[in-house]
């Protein structure tokens, strides 16, 4: 190799070690990290190529040969018995396949069993016992020195204090201390209510929670642990990987109950297909599947390489998190005028998707996280979730950068905006604004709606575009012909619509009441307005002060209703409805047979279910005689919960709201109330 390839290479790796060591400081010292873990996984694999060329430039403290970052010495500093050691990484089938083939080799065997648990993303900690009692829990650290957090993990109700059985005099387990989707989404909601910044995401909170000063601080955040493996053990132990973590669990650690045994990497591989699927379920973030080779016998047969362990390794999916660069903020107009800003930028790929634009929620949220345009930002995608924008990356800054002024006057129709009182949301005050008419025509047609097939946003603005629909009755008035001609709109396309919208004539009450897209009036207080008023010309009629005496209408909501009810254009409308042919069907008030199953319940469903609609599931439960609650309170007798749950999760378990499962719910449906006691 040449002197100046060297020189070159020497350069760039001094470079590389650099900017990875401050970027481990960030993660694992500030819990503050300033790039994805795609950006980091990319710079630590060209300094380890580049080592890998030039072995003489190797040093005892690059990233390469260490784990984590130096513990800080305000806690303490723990020397691990045995290190905490890294995995190596695998992003494709044939990077699996080739530390399989390795394994094997030196096995000196075909095939071996292999367990796949999820990669959860949150901190890692090692945890000591003796004579069955918690004596020291330490962060991984560098992997050999990690720092006394042993107070702190005292206060996760998750980590048992004493154990059952008859545990070894003295071991080690190892764990990833993590926090729930729901629970830091609901902890976001209180600081944003302080006027406090917003944490950016789960596993930066939990390993910050970890690491308090003030271990009250741990104690008051909703982290939670699942242990991993057996560390060092004075004493016999199983020789099965997945039979230790069953001999932990009946000693009284939390295992994780996704753990598999696979005869062979084809299952193991297939296992590993079906979490990228289905990790989105969790209410904890995974961002891979480990695989650990079973039979824990071979582990000292394999030993490890650098500081990574050649008998496991990390399937990694692709980043749920990027960079890249706010090339601008745009802003959007909903159905009801409220003016929401998002980010145009620099095409990505996050999470295996293109991704040219992302959610910036609102203004507020814009300064509170000091977002820029021209930034380089952290952008997040999860599952079907839209992509957002995380945070900037201040220390990319050139001073270029300009803040987010939100336009006085409204994008589409020119004309002024403004806030009601003290809300967030900024208005077009224009109601017959055209972003909000095409918006507006888009939520009627929903299926929460009219349920009007064929007619999406791209349909609704062509129909506003052309000047053939300027609200919703306009619909009833569309003739086969007039679509016929519309562009990329065959004859059967066409009549496809005109049926659809004939048959959305007899959608039930509270279904046209919410495809007339009333401020604040969601299905559910929908639902208690068609309950109380019983038709569309009581909907006319009702009052501010009569729909406060509605169990469930708050007075925002009733004067919302009332202010749109005394706007001549909303009537005009709602009669021009009438007049075509709407007539909406109304519950009989007659009980079903089998009605009061359910009867004294309050039942909350949130996160998205399987096997039915959250819609149809409260359904269920009006007709079993139960009441559907909105919110979570002492009275709630149980909280379904669906994939992706929210907030309501963790407020039901602060005020100990017992949760179920989509499984337990259908049992309770069919057997009722003795359900909940089992």
């Amino acid at each position: 190799m040449p002197a100046s390839s060297q020189y070159d290479a020497r350069l760039r790796s001094e470079e590389l070690r650099s900017q990875l060591n401050y970027h481990n400081y960030r993660y694992y010292v500030l819990d503050d990290p300033e790039v994805s873990d795609a950006d980091y996984d990319r710079l630590i694999s060209e300094l380890r190529d580049i080592e890998r060329e030039f072995p003489e430039l190797i040093t005892p403290d690059s990233p390469t040969q260490r784990v984590g970052a130096a513990p800080v010495e305000a806690f303490g500093v723990v020397e691990h018995r045995l290190p905490l050691l890294s995995l190596s990484n695998a992003f494709s089938d044939e990077e699996l396949q080739a530390w399989h083939r390795r394994a094997t080799e030196r096995l000196d065997r075909e095939t071996f069993a292999i367990t796949t648990e999820p990669k959860i993303d949150g901190l890692a900690v090692a945890l000591v016992y003796e004579e069955g009692k918690f004596v020291q829990g330490a962060t991984r650290g560098d992997g050999r020195r990690g720092e006394n957090i042993t107070a702190n993990l005292r206060t996760l109700k998750t980590i048992p204090l004493s154990l059952a059985g008859s545990p070894p005099g003295r071991f080690e387990v190892r764990g990833e201390v993590y926090m729930t989707k729901s629970g830091f989404a609901a902890m976001n909601v209180e600081r944003a209510e302080r006027g406090e910044p917003l944490y950016a995401n789960p596993r930066n909170s939990a390993a910050g929670s970890v690491r308090q000063l003030d271990p009250r601080i741990t104690a008051s955040r909703p982290l939670s642990i699942f242990i991993y493996q057996l560390g060092w053990c004075e004493g016999p132990r199983p020789s099965s990987h997945l039979e230790i973590l069953a001999w932990l669990n009946e000693m009284g650690f939390r295992t994780n109950p996704e753990a598999r045994r696979h005869g062979a990497l084809a299952e193991a591989a297939e296992r590993i297909r079906w979490w990228g699927d289905q990790r989105e379920r969790l209410d904890y973030d995974i961002d891979g599947v480990v695989l650990k080779i079973d039979d824990t016998r071979e582990w000292d047969v394999l030993g490890v390489v650098g500081r990574e362990p050649r008998w496991a390794t990390a399937f990694k999916f692709p980043p749920q998190q990027q960079t890249t660069k706010l090339l601008r903020i745009e802003v959007n107009v909903g159905r009801t005028g409220v003016l929401t800003p998002f980010a145009v930028l620099q095409t990505v790929v996050v999470g295996g998707a293109n991704v040219s634009m992302a959610t910036l929620h609102n203004e507020q949220d814009i300064h509170r996280k000091d977002i820029r345009v021209g930034d380089t930002v952290i952008v997040q995608r999860a599952g079907e979730v839209i992509p957002q924008v995380v945070a900037p990356v201040v220390s990319l800054r050139t001073g270029s950068e300009e803040p987010f002024i939100m336009p006085s006057l409204c994008p589409s129709c020119g004309e002024p905006v403004g806030r009601e009182g003290d809300e967030v949301a900024i208005y077009c005050v224009n109601n017959a604004c055209p972003a909000q008419q095409v918006r507006l025509l888009e939520h009627f047609a929903s299926r929460g709606g009219m349920d009007i097939e064929g007619l999406g946003e791209r349909m609704a603005y062509t129909l506003f575009q052309q000047g053939l629909v300027r609200n919703a009755a306009d619909l009833y008035n569309l003739t086969v012909a007039q679509l016929a001609a519309l562009e990329r709109m065959g004859p059967k396309s066409a009549e496809n619509l005109v049926a659809g919208i004939e048959a959305s004539k007899q959608r039930p009450l509270p279904n046209v009441i919410f495809a007339l897209g009333i401020r604040h009036v969601g299905f559910e207080t929908a639902r208690l307005l068609a309950a109380h008023e019983g038709s569309l010309d009581g909907l006319l009629a009702a009052t501010a002060e009569e729909l406060q005496e509605v169990e469930g209408i708050g007075p925002v909501v009733a004067e919302s209703i009332a202010h749109w009810v005394s706007r001549e254009e909303n009537r005009e409308i709602v009669g021009r409805l009438m007049e075509a042919g709407v007539r909406p069907v109304v519950e009989a008030a007659a009980a079903a047979p089998g009605s009061h199953l359910l009867t004294g319940l309050t039942i909350v469903v949130t996160g998205r279910l399987e096997t039915m609609s959250r819609n149809e599931a409260e359904d269920r439960v009006r007709t079993l005689g139960g009441k559907v609650g909105s919110a979570i309170s002492k009275s709630t007798s149980a909280l379904v919960v669906g994939a992706e749950a929210g907030s309501k999760l963790a407020k039901a378990e602060q005020l100990g709201v017992r949760t179920i499962d989509e499984e337990t719910f259908a049992r309770l449906l069919s057997d009722g109330p003795a359900t909940l006691a089992n």
